[in-house]
């Protein structure tokens, strides 16, 4: 299996249980963007190593957090050598809202992508979007570009939906199947 690896930022920890379900399924590396928006030396290199690269995020005020975006700048070094081109992407976000404009950030993670001259995976999933649906479904919040999870603001990681914890879990096992087929 070629190698993957989650490169993430989590504020409160609810981003952080997001990337170790996405992790799982991928059977992944994690890579923590620290607080001041940074990665090691040996995180690079592990990320230059993967035939995948999956994106996490918290949605802040309609986009990506700060320190994600301190990350993606600091990618350019490596735009300039085309050094991600070809490599299979994907990405999730989590806000305290159902919709939280998790969007836009979904967008701008595709985005970064494709400027790496990536191939950006979809979610793949059928939403739950019956009157018997629920949040412990998995695609409960109906997204098709990537992981959309409802983290609620008042309370810790433990009190994500299933339903996007699941969600995470096999998107990560698409990403990793998808960039296993193209390898």
């Amino acid at each position: 299996m070629p190698k993957t690896s989650v490169v993430y930022h989590s504020g409160y920890g609810h981003t952080q249980r997001v990337a170790e379900a996405v992790a799982e399924g991928a059977a992944a590396t994690l890579i923590a963007i620290s607080s001041e928006g940074d990665i090691s030396e040996a995180d690079w290199a592990t990320l230059k190593d993967s035939a995948a690269i999956i994106f996490g995020t918290p949605t802040y005020m309609g986009g990506p957090s700060w320190q994600f975006k301190k990350f993606a700048d600091a990618s350019s070094k490596i735009w300039m050598q085309q050094g991600w081109k070809d490599k299979v992407f994907g990405g999730f976000t989590n806000s305290g809202s159902l919709n939280g404009d998790k969007h836009s950030t979904l967008s701008y993670l595709q985005v970064l992508a494709s400027q790496h001259g990536g191939l950006w995976v979809s979610l793949g999933l059928m939403p739950a979007n019956t009157l018997a649906a629920s949040r412990s479904d998995i695609n409960n919040l109906g997204g098709s570009m990537g992981v959309l999870v409802q983290s609620p603001t008042d309370a810790g990681a433990d009190a994500i939906p299933q339903g996007d914890i699941d969600t995470a879990l096999a998107y990560g096992k698409r990403v990793a199947g998808i960039a296993a087929r193209l390898g």
